[in-house]
């Protein structure tokens, strides 16, 4: 009895720094977590609050900020037990290459992240179409993936290396947007008119811009129309709104004009009945 009562005598010390090591350890990753995640929401409220911070790095930034404090936090706690972190980080780094030559595809997604956020060929709120045939708004480019919200409100969410190999056209990058339209004028009517009456109603319109000019010109002779070509430019940002009214007022100008809408005309001739005359 008094031997078992040395011995635990004698283990308490190493008992007690083993029980004050366990507590610190927990207390230190309990707290670097939630420090972590925090730090993590300061980033990102701090970046959206500043102009000079694209808002499409945001998320992958206080990702990194975020696991960055986690991993010192795993390794603080680690050395906290007396574990040698050198030759844990040694252990980390061959089994990081294993996993990399695993994960080639995980890791060409974070390449291409990276160069997406460098070069910046696409930005948070602007409108891009892929050759691969998705198009949408840039809602958020990620550590691996990147999101579009399309026009019907429907997410997609793609990988990066899929960007990133696709060639990308970006309808939101000018500050203008030239629209071109083709307006079908019938033979016989007033063509000096007509372009008269659609110049007048583009340089009046509220979002056309002025500089550079609008330009009316007779584009192409058809079967049964002449093509006038309206170009004009206005606003990437209202765009659709100034297309769309557009469309919907050049064709009230015309008929305000006396100019007939475009039909389609045929000419038959029955047997050997002469042609009526003219």
């Amino acid at each position: 009895m008094d031997t078992t009562l040395t011995g635990l005598a004698a283990m308490m010390p190493t008992l007690v720094d083993l029980s004050l090591n366990l507590l610190w350890g927990v207390l230190t990753l309990v707290i670097g977590w939630w420090v972590a995640g925090l730090l993590g929401k300061w980033v990102k409220r701090a970046a959206q609050r500043s102009s000079r911070v694209d808002r499409t790095i945001v998320p992958m930034f206080c990702t990194t900020v975020t696991w960055a404090v986690r991993v010192f936090t795993l390794i603080a706690v680690l050395a906290q037990f007396g574990v040698q972190t050198a030759s844990i980080i040694a252990v980390l780094g061959a089994a990081g290459l294993a996993v990399g030559l695993a994960l080639q595809g995980t890791l060409q997604n974070i390449a291409a992240g990276i160069m997406l956020l460098i070069l910046r060929p696409i930005r948070a709120g602007e409108y891009v179409a892929l050759s691969s045939g998705t198009e949408g708004s840039v809602e958020e480019v990620g550590l691996f993936l990147t999101r579009l919200v399309q026009g019907d409100g429907i997410h997609v969410t793609l990988p990066n290396s899929t960007i990133w190999n696709a060639t990308i056209t970006n309808y939101s990058r000018n500050a203008t947007r030239r629209f071109d339209m083709p307006v079908g004028i019938r033979y016989g009517d007033d063509l000096d008119l007509a372009i008269a009456t659609l110049r007048d109603l583009v340089t009046a319109h509220p979002l056309a811009l002025q500089s550079p000019a609008p330009d009316i010109r007779v584009f192409e002779y058809r079967d049964n129309v002449v093509i006038v070509n309206v170009r004009a430019w206005a606003e990437s940002s209202r765009y659709w709104e100034f297309r769309w009214d557009l469309l919907h007022k050049a064709r009230a100008a015309l008929d305000a004009a006396g100019l007939r809408p475009p039909v389609p005309v045929r000419e038959l001739t029955y047997g050997n009945a002469e042609p009526a005359p003219r």
